[in-house]
């Protein structure tokens, strides 16, 4: 298993729990889609998962280890297999497209002549091979995201976690960037993708979990009816 919730909570310092009672598994190579409500936790629930947030509450495991109470020179390792796409890219606009994606495996002290070429590879897999030298500054919304798309996979994760992908790209876009987590996902990496579009979770028909309220629903079956009542 690759990720494990067990009567999972999360609260902020002293205030009320803002997710609560969370059960909930990924396998692997599993896609899941995370949806809801804006302000339903969708970012911290995958806070939890990538340990930026430790639960206040129930059992976080992941790739087999109970990570709840793990000792924080543990975290690390964890980490490193899991790849994260942020909303807002996080990219450092003094450095070029190829020094972002690079950026992993610089700060773990990997030399350069071991991932030189993966880093070509990837920016020309995600479309970008002739922007290598580029500073965000320059980039488009979506070549932004793309190259924070190939930064997540430089070091080859396991687990890829995306907030929001599409959400700062024009609908095409959005598109090009859902089918590549696809290609991911069919090339062995578990996923789990947050976005408030239905119609391209409908379009990829994968399956669907729902915040609201602060708790977890399985929501596939909603859409595949929804789904089913436009034939």
């Amino acid at each position: 298993m690759i990720v494990g919730f067990e009567n999972v909570g999360l609260a902020y310092r002293d205030q009320a729990e803002i997710l609560s009672g969370l059960d909930f598994s990924l396998q692997e190579g599993e896609f899941r889609f995370l949806t809801g409500p804006s302000g339903a936790g969708k970012t911290s629930f995958l806070k939890l998962i990538y340990l930026a947030h430790r639960p206040s509450s129930g059992r976080v495991t992941l790739f087999g280890e109970d990570v709840t109470a793990a000792p924080r020179e543990a975290l690390p390792a964890l980490r490193r297999r899991i790849g994260v796409v942020f909303q807002e890219f996080r990219l450092l606009d003094h450095l070029t497209a190829f020094e972002n994606v690079a950026l992993p495996m610089k700060v773990a002290g990997v030399n350069q002549s071991q991932y030189r070429e993966d880093v070509r590879e990837l920016l020309n897999w995600v479309g970008l091979g002739d922007r290598i030298d580029a500073r965000p500054p320059t980039l488009s919304g979506g070549e932004k995201q793309r190259v924070a798309l190939a930064r997540a996979l430089v070091a080859k994760p396991d687990l890829i976690l995306a907030d929001e992908p599409t959400g700062n790209v024009d609908p095409t876009m959005g598109e090009k960037i859902m089918k590549l987590f696809v290609e991911l996902n069919k090339l062995g990496a578990a996923v789990i993708v947050a976005t408030h579009d239905i119609s391209l979770i409908e379009a990829l028909g994968k399956p669907m979990l729902r915040l609201s309220g602060g708790r977890l629903a399985d929501a596939t079956p909603a859409i595949a009816a929804r789904k089913g009542r436009r034939k």
